[in-house]
């Protein structure tokens, strides 16, 4: 019985910190994710989702408790794979490498304030676009403008330092191609990330 309470203390030491942060609280955050990606568009697309490994770091900078700002530099690589019926059915994968900057308001819930909830904006800037091996970026718009959400919890380690699990997303708002055809093809991606919480 003196065990079991023991291992509760502990765990209740773990997990039960408050996570709540004064006004002009700075968080780093380097992170790394599996990620989802694929194109959609204004015309039936027959196409698969790509995987890859996204990393990056976030910053927090808090207005109070409840609120922060996260901004960051992201590497992250979205694209599709289809087949060509011209080609015998050929498949192609299309890798898209942006940098991304995020720029989201980050609401901070919970009695403790563990939990999160982002949404805003991200600019992101192509770095280099492949179809299997072939070099596309001209084709490709070097700019995306993208509507970022997600939903994160914290588990706190010691008072400066923690643990994030979190699942992100982004619909891209700019087209891909920069030719002006009909077809409007657009990305969508969604991530989910581990990270280490460091207060400065």
């Amino acid at each position: 019985m003196k065990n079991f309470f023991c291992l509760g203390l502990l765990l209740s030491g773990l997990f039960g910190f408050s996570q709540q942060r004064e006004k002009g609280t700075i968080e780093v955050t380097p992170i790394v994710g599996y990620a989802t990606s694929n194109y959609y568009s204004n015309e039936n697309l027959s196409n698969d989702p790509i995987s890859s490994v996204n990393f990056g770091v976030n910053g927090d900078y808090y207005f109070n408790n409840r609120w922060s700002l996260r901004s960051g530099l992201l590497l992250q690589t979205m694209g599709s794979e289809y087949s060509v019926p011209e080609l015998l059915m050929y498949n192609i994968e299309e890798k898209l490498t942006y940098l991304t900057i995020p720029v989201n308001a980050n609401w901070h819930f919970g009695s403790t304030r563990k939990w999160n909830l982002n949404f805003g904006p991200s600019l992101g800037f192509l770095m280099s676009a492949k179809a299997n091996d072939e070099d596309i970026k001209s084709m490709v718009n070097s700019f995306q403008l993208g509507l970022n959400y997600g939903i994160g919890y914290k588990i706190e380690i010691k008072e400066n330092i923690g643990i994030l699990i979190d699942y992100q997303g982004m619909s891209g708002l700019t087209e891909l191609n920069n030719d002006g055809g009909d077809i409007k093809i657009k990305n969508a991606y969604s991530s989910f990330n581990l990270g280490c919480v460091i207060q400065l």
